[in-house]
C-alpha cells in the first residue's frame, strides 16, 4: 500500500458567495496540485471539496496523512461525529439534517477505501503547505467573483 500526505484548504467570500478550494497531494518525490471553485457555495462545503477530491485521485486504496485547517472535517472523523449522524439518519445532535450530506457520504465511502489519518493543522499559522493550499484556494476563487 502507498503512502501519501495530502493537505487540503477551501476559501469563500462571503459565506454563502464565491468559493475555492485546493489540494497539494504528495506521494514520495512528486507533488500535485488540484484547484477549483463555485460561484455560490459555503466555506465547509469547500473545505470538504477539496479533500473530497484528493482522495478521488487515489487509484488504489493508500494510507494518508490528510492534514486540514478544518476542525468540522477533522473532528467529524476524529470524533464520531459521522458515526453518530449515520446512526441518527443523518442527523446531526439537534436533529437537524446534516448539510452537505452527499459530500460526506462519499467522503465515508473514500474514508473505508483508504487508511486515513485526518489531522488537524493551525490555519494561517507556520504550516508552508497549509499556508500554500489557502493561497491556491483564495486564487481559485477568484473567477467566482
Amino acid at each position: 500500500m502507498d503512502d501519501v500526505t495530502i493537505y487540503t484548504d477551501g476559501a469563500c467570500s462571503g459565506n454563502p458567495g464565491p468559493g475555492g478550494w485546493a489540494a497539494i497531494i504528495i506521494q514520495g518525490d512528486d507533488a500535485e496540485q488540484l484547484t477549483g471553485g463555485a460561484r455560490h457555495t459555503t466555506n465547509n462545503r469547500m473545505e470538504l471539496t477539496a479533500a473530497l477530491e484528493a482522495l478521488r485521485r487515489l487509484d488504489a486504496p493508500t494510507r494518508v496523512q490528510l492534514h486540514t485547517d478544518s476542525a468540522y472535517l477533522s473532528r467529524a472523523f476524529n470524533d464520531s461525529w459521522i458515526a453518530n449522524w449515520q446512526q441518527n439518519g443523518w442527523r446531526t445532535s439537534s436533529k437537524k439534517p446534516v448539510k452537505n450530506k452527499e459530500l460526506w457520504q462519499e467522503l465515508v465511502e473514500l474514508n473505508e477505501e483508504h487508511e486515513i489519518d485526518w489531522i488537524w493543522v493551525k490555519g494561517h499559522a507556520d504550516n508552508e503547505l497549509n499556508n500554500l493550499a489557502d493561497e491556491l484556494a483564495v486564487a481559485a476563487m477568484e473567477p467566482y467573483m
